[in-house]
């Protein structure tokens, strides 16, 4: 069986199932004013993709015994944490129940670079650079009364992982992810400071029906709550290696996969689990993803465990992964 992509998508899209390539599409430029193409090895910067990462390294910590689901951020940060509620539990952290105040909510908030009005960009290099956005504000609500999509949780996540290894999270990470699972490709880079192969990320100006780069639109380096550069084949690396159980136990790989949080209202959106999205489906087992957005980002990978399929869309324009997964798992998983 093989699958067609659109070819006005600005990305790349790989599909794979068992052994077998279902799809390997690269279309647009990753360079747009030198006209250099898209290409398989290509690397992506992912949003909030990233968060799934962070995830699965405070998981370690928790098998390795280092931290516990309801250790508190009292207990292991050294910070000031002024109004946020120090009871707060890494668990409510994982699956966005915290109410810890979020510097970007996405329920009231949707021009990202509107953060940078006052407090460049080129600031955010590491995660503590993000305290200042956030650490004011009260909290949204008492931990642990609901579930609502946090980015300051995974920032205060990967604060831990630094505390707790004594190394930057983007360190632990390559070191016990990234390395372990071949994805050679992955990192977290700073956009002064770009490798060989990392495609720019474009927004459309409508007043000047042209392109920019998104380089003062997004921190300088990503942090916990997003920001890592992959390929599409690393991403298939990294979801065979946690489902080989390479990275994380199968009992916490279980309960990663697990629904955690949320009221499945919005049935695309579905449920939280640690660090992934998870689709409720009732003729079988749940259907697992991570995704992103930034400006001129859009990033969308899905495992189904009924047929071992991984899917992997990322785009540097922006253009709607979305709609295409979604005509995936109705033309597709049936």
């Amino acid at each position: 069986m093989k699958i067609e992509m659109d070819n006005d998508f600005r990305g790349n899209a790989y599909i794979i199932k068992s052994d077998e390539v279902l799809l390997n599409y690269s279309g647009g430029f990753s360079d747009l004013a030198n006209e250099i193409s898209n290409t398989l090895n290509t690397r992506f910067a992912t949003a909030s993709m990233g968060k799934t990462f962070v995830a699965v390294g405070i998981l370690q910590l928790i098998e390795a015994g280092k931290l516990r689901f309801e250790d508190t951020l009292g207990a292991i940060l050294d910070i000031d944490l002024k109004s946020i509620d120090p009871g707060v539990t890494v668990k409510q952290l994982l699956n966005h129940t915290s109410g810890v105040p979020d510097y970007f909510d996405e329920s009231v908030m949707d021009d990202y670079e509107a953060l940078w009005t006052d407090y460049p960009n080129y600031r955010i290099r590491h995660n503590e650079d993000m305290l200042p956005l956030f650490i004011d504000k009260p909290m949204m609500y008492p931990k642990g009364e609901k579930f609502q999509y946090n980015n300051t949780g995974y920032i205060l996540l990967a604060m831990i992982i630094e505390k707790i290894t004594g190394m930057y999270f983007d360190e632990y990470l390559q070191k016990n992810l990234f390395d372990k699972c071949g994805m050679s490709s992955t990192g977290y880079f700073a956009f002064d400071k770009l490798p060989a192969r990392c495609a720019n990320s474009y927004i459309y100006c409508p007043d000047t029906k042209d392109y920019r780069t998104n380089i003062y639109s997004v921190g300088a380096k990503g942090t916990g709550d997003g920001g890592a550069f992959v390929t599409v084949g690393d991403i298939v690396k990294f979801w065979n290696a946690l489902i080989r159980h390479e990275l994380l136990s199968e009992k916490m790989v279980s309960e990663m996969f697990s629904k955690q949080s949320g009221d499945g209202k919005d049935p695309e959106e579905g449920y939280y689990g640690y660090g992934v999205w998870i689709i409720d489906n009732p003729d079988g087992q749940d259907y697992v993803y991570m995704q992103g957005i930034d400006d001129g980002v859009s990033a969308i990978s899905e495992f189904n465990p009924n047929n071992g399929m991984i899917t992997v869309m990322l785009s540097n324009f922006g253009d709607n992964v979305w709609s295409r997964m979604r005509k995936i798992r109705e033309e597709v998983y049936v």
